[in-house]
């Protein structure tokens, strides 16, 4: 079977946007934000207007619908799908290129979104859909990679819910509209009991406790937040209420298939952003790369550029496989955590290498290199750090549960 690895010129319009965005709004402003952490980039708001009104008129993966995918039920034979979770990921990539912090402040573009696309009903789509920039609360004090181990709890009372708990590390905390909490209804029935609920910000028993000073991304804010006999509606319970101890922790799993390819595709941005930036340097220094020469016949360089390079079009390719697998209504666990492996890993490498080899220049503040160095970091840590990643890899390949490996 052929495969067609061009993108379809449907899409152009959305990289178009996006890339414009990340040169023309983003990379002016970014050192600004860097330098001034936890200040709200209001830049953003104008670019937030405009993803919306092009989410309304179905023209960008913006919003919590966009990660659905093509929404047609009954598919032809052969029928292929570029939809929301192709866009949402395109957008990513290419407003990453411009800045990672950034494109994680644009309001209604938040993790949170891509986690009620996943898992949410119709109804609740329709409800939340157009009203609510959503960050996620997942991490906890006692654990950061292994979401099984949530403690927060969510007890049912009549027509409501009461959570309580503490979330640390959550993207966009103090600033997104609404808070997508993982908690268990039934601390008793395990990992099959966690549900994820859709939380005002502003809610009674909802304590911004502080903001997180951080390495990198520093324009985006990074909250702890606390959940205080905190009483929401029943029906902000994302997707069935019902506990299927039979399919375990899959329900909220889901969300990880919508977000990770998308936080792939900020580390395949940002690392784009180092390739060019890198080439530039090497050329004012009279490297020239040829492809039509053996890597080992040029100077190291331009050899390790020609390495980085391929490792930058792998994590790419594996990014837009995930995301149109998820379009297409194909299982693609395996290859969203294989996107965010690669990628993040490669993101890191990417950047640290542009760093070392444009020398003091890439060490100083006088280019971006050194920043984007400490904003790629972020994305081989969260949504699934690359060890678990790994761990995911080698159980879906090999066919193990999470009893079984661990």
């Amino acid at each position: 079977m052929a495969i067609n690895l061009e993108l379809p010129k449907k899409l152009h319009g959305t990289i178009d946007q996006a890339r414009d965005a990340a040169l023309q709004i983003f990379r002016p402003i970014s050192r600004k934000y860097d330098l001034a952490e936890h200040e709200y980039p209001v830049e953003l708001d104008t670019l937030a207007n405009l993803y919306n009104g092009l989410a309304a008129a179905g023209q960008a993966g913006a919003g919590a619908a966009g990660g659905r995918g093509d929404v047609q039920k009954e598919r032809p034979e052969g029928y292929v799908a570029n939809g929301g979770n192709m866009q949402s990921v395109l957008n990513s990539m290419w407003a990453s290129y411009g800045d990672v912090g950034l494109m994680l402040s644009i309001p209604f573009q938040g993790l949170g979104n891509a986690a009620i696309a996943a898992v949410a009903t119709d109804e609740q789509i329709e409800s939340f859909g157009g009203e609510v920039w959503a960050s996620m609360a997942i991490t906890e004090p006692s654990f950061g990679s292994d979401s099984a181990a949530v403690t927060t709890t969510a007890r049912r009372d009549g027509d409501e819910y009461v959570l309580n708990g503490e979330k640390i590390f959550v993207t966009a905390g103090s600033r997104a509209s609404h808070i997508v909490v993982w908690a268990s209804v039934d601390r008793s029935l395990g990992r099959a009991a966690i549900k994820s609920f859709v939380v005002p910000r502003d809610h009674p028993g909802v304590t911004i406790a502080r903001l997180e000073h951080k390495l990198g991304i520093k324009a985006s804010d990074t909250a702890v937040i606390l959940f205080e006999d905190c009483r929401i509606p029943a029906k902000n319970l994302l997707g069935s209420p019902e506990v299927d101890v039979k399919k375990g922790f899959g329900g909220v799993m889901q969300t990880f298939d919508n977000t990770r390819p998308m936080v792939a595709a900020m580390a395949v941005g940002v690392a784009r952003a180092a390739l060019e930036e890198l080439r530039k340097h090497l050329a004012d220094a009279g490297v020239e790369i040829d492809y039509d020469r053996a890597a080992a016949d040029q100077p190291a360089a331009a050899a390790e550029f020609i390495r980085l390079e391929s490792d930058w079009e792998a994590a790419y390719l594996m990014t837009l496989r995930a995301a149109w697998m998820a379009d297409n209504k194909e299982p693609n666990s395996l290859e969203a955590s294989m996107s965010k492996a690669k990628a993040g890993r490669t993101g890191t490498d990417v950047t640290n290498k542009a760093v070392e080899l444009v020398s003091t220049l890439g060490y100083s503040e006088r280019t971006l290199l050194e920043k984007w160095a400490r904003d790629s970091k972020i994305l081989d840590i969260f949504e699934g750090t690359q060890q678990i990643q790994q761990l995911i890899i080698a159980r879906r390949v090999l066919g193990k549960s999470s009893a079984e490996l661990k």
